[in-house]
């Protein structure tokens, strides 16, 4: 009896492993791919300080990217007409859910998707472009033509960026600043984190890269992308002087549109020169994107020429690229505040 009592037991403890081995491989399964676990708090509205107001005063494709980076793309619908362009900066942490809502505006937005730099929070490591960037703007990764931030430099060399994105992050160098053609248009992307890349200054070797691609181009309107303003109002980080190198080629080049983030806001600019003097003929017009799904922030005291603020909403711009001339329409993902219009090319 004592021995059909023990083997009872060992049967039933058998079996109890076994559903329980079931259950967690279950589990392993699901997680595959996910986002890490949300922290505590998080939400998709703003982050701290933000207003919630308008003021209208070389490396291998994802050879390095962390398991699970594969993400299933999604096919936006046709574009009818000239090019898109979409996108913004300052996108994704798996602490907060503003990438979601944004990623949700590219998934009804034909065209091609930029980004402007921060793209994977804290500090662009391999495993956060897999499950905080992979699952949300990863969806559009086939179409998306990217741009570094300082926290994509928060890992040495910003690899984490560069293996993520591989041949679409660089030149034929292996440089992080490239140009492509798009309608008519000649888009620029370039690398603000000066110091990390050898300068931004005329005679470094992207400043350089950057009057060679110039003279090169025949086209008649010109874009550029990179990650910190030359201009802003932000209450974080405002006006950054390192990028004026940048500002007076692209000016004297009869360049048309730049569009930065690094604030966490929305802002844009009348046309100017690199002086902050107001040039309906020849200016640039600067657009901040910084509102692609970090923690919001909001506008210290306005600096010249700033056309319109706002504070508190996620969001992303689209720019319809015409011959002659461009649309644009900031997007928000929730609230009645938009922002639209359009300008000539030089």
């Amino acid at each position: 009896m004592e021995d059909r009592r023990s083997i009872a037991r060992n049967t039933s403890l058998i079996v109890v492993v076994f559903v329980a081995t079931l259950i967690l491989l279950a589990g392993l399964a699901l997680g595959v791919g996910g986002r890490s676990p949300r922290s505590p708090g998080s939400s998709a509205g703003a982050g701290a300080g933000s207003s919630g107001v308008a003021d209208g005063s070389g490396v291998a494709d994802g050879s390095a990217a962390a398991p699970g980076s594969v993400t299933p793309q999604v096919s936006p619908p046709p574009v009818s007409g000239d090019p898109v362009l979409v996108g913004a900066g300052d996108i994704a942490s798996c602490n907060l859910d503003g990438d979601e809502a944004t990623a949700k505006l590219l998934d009804g937005i034909g065209g091609t998707v930029f980004t402007v730099g921060d793209n994977a929070y804290e500090d662009g490591t391999p495993q956060e472009f897999a499950d905080c960037y992979g699952p949300t703007w990863g969806r559009h990764k086939d179409r998306t033509r990217p741009v570094a931030g300082n926290h994509d430099y928060q890992t040495r060399d910003a690899a984490g960026y560069k293996a993520y994105f591989g041949s679409a992050a660089v030149n034929a160098d292996g440089d992080t600043w490239y140009s492509f053609e798009l309608g008519t248009w000649h888009v620029i992307v370039l690398d603000s984190n000066c110091r990390p890349v050898g300068g931004c200054d005329n005679g470094s070797k992207q400043g350089q890269w950057l009057a060679q691609d110039l003279a090169a181009s025949k086209a008649g309107c010109t874009l550029a992308i990179w990650h910190h303003p030359r201009f802003s109002s932000g209450d974080e980080h405002g006006n950054d002087p390192q990028v004026d190198p940048f500002w007076r080629q692209l000016y004297a080049a009869g360049a048309d549109v730049v569009i930065n983030g690094h604030d966490h806001d929305y802002e844009r600019f009348a046309p100017q020169n690199p002086d902050a003097v107001e040039d309906r003929a020849r200016g640039i017009r600067e657009f901040v994107v910084g509102t692609g799904g970090a923690a919001l922030r909001g506008f210290a005291t306005p600096v010249a020429n700033s056309e319109l603020r706002v504070a508190g909403f996620y969001g992303a711009i689209k720019l319809t690229l015409h011959d002659a001339s461009y649309e644009w329409s900031w997007i928000p993902t929730s609230g009645d505040v938009t922002d639209s219009g359009s300008g000539p090319c030089h």
